[in-house]
């Protein structure tokens, strides 16, 4: 009996260990171009000094962040390492509030291009570092102030008793002790912030079709202009997939076991939080007439391939 034991409890590890590293390693690689990427755009004042690249940044730094932290919490529940509630509480928190990031400053990357299509004399007047340094600062108030107010009000539990308890299951946000009105207020949050957003981009978008039809506009402008919010429109859809995983996982595990939903949490992991925070880097990254040369470049490790240095030399 013992040695069956032994038998399942390291073919369980194995199990395991199959699913956490084919997971692991690609996130390791995309977090490595993000991180080439935030280095890009910081090491240059043409990146530095422009709006849309500093809203890109902050753009790649939200989504290279909540891949990390949900990375983290991926692997904490693959191999059942169990936190205490306040430190789950910070992972989680962080992890919502990263996620939340990514299409409020979609929202305002899709108003910055309509403001460049449509008002291209007033682009510069509003348009500016300092306003966008204010946006991008309401984006992130905005969103920690939402997850503050949920962990506060919707807690089911006292501060003495939540300092030293530690969870009875894995560190995710379903596992957390939440009131009863938690879901409803995330649902209502998630409806408002969602449809808010694809309200914005759909109405930017409009707008540029509309000035497209103008005889005075730069035709090939509104057309980069049209794609990327069309891109808009793709990524805030694939951020609103997200928010169907902890509902899923919570179905699922009615009516599962633990291995057969830890098999079905790795899938949806991948497909629903993991992929959608690896586009902004290579859209954006392979898009950009600016940036693509100079990312090859660091990609190759800096080495003197024939076609990169030349083109490096011209985007330094």
């Amino acid at each position: 009996m013992s040695s069956q034991t032994n038998i399942t409890a390291e073919r369980g590890l194995l199990e395991f260990v199959l699913f956490s590293v084919p997971i692991t390693v690609p996130c390791c690689v995309f977090l490595c171009i993000n991180g080439i990427m935030l280095f890009i755009l910081r090491c240059k004042s043409v990146f530095r000094e422009t709006s849309r690249y500093v809203l890109l940044f902050n753009l790649l730094f939200a989504d290279t962040l909540h891949m990390a932290l949900s990375q983290l919490l991926f692997l904490l529940s693959v191999f059942q390492i169990r936190l205490t509630y306040p430190v789950c509480g910070v992972v989680v928190m962080l992890a919502d509030i990263t996620r939340e990031i990514s299409p409020l400053t979609l929202v305002v990357m899709s108003l910055e291009r309509y403001v460049a299509v449509c008002y291209p004399l007033r682009h510069s007047t509003f348009i500016t570092i300092r306003n966008t340094a204010v946006a991008v600062i309401v984006v992130w108030a905005f969103s920690s102030l939402n997850n503050v107010a949920r962990v506060i009000l919707l807690l089911d539990i006292s501060v003495e008793d939540l300092v030293n308890l530690r969870m009875k299951d894995f560190c995710a946000k379903e596992n957390m002790l939440l009131g009863r009105y938690s879901g409803d207020h995330d649902k209502a949050y998630n409806y408002f912030l969602f449809v808010s957003a694809g309200v914005a981009v759909s109405c930017s978008y409009i707008g540029v079709m509309i000035a497209a039809r103008s005889a005075c506009t730069d035709k090939d402008s509104v057309r980069k202009a049209r794609n990327t919010l069309l891109l808009h429109l793709v990524q805030l859809g694939l951020s609103l997939s997200s928010t169907l995983h902890n509902p899923l996982i919570k179905a699922i595990a009615k009516v599962t076991d633990r291995l057969a939903m830890l098999r079905v949490r790795s899938f949806l992991y991948v497909c629903i939080i993991l992929l959608p925070r690896c586009l902004s880097a290579l859209i954006y990254g392979i898009r950009d007439q600016t940036i693509r040369p100079i990312l090859l470049y660091h990609l190759h490790c800096r080495l003197k391939l024939p076609v990169v240095p030349a083109k490096a030399k011209v985007s330094q």
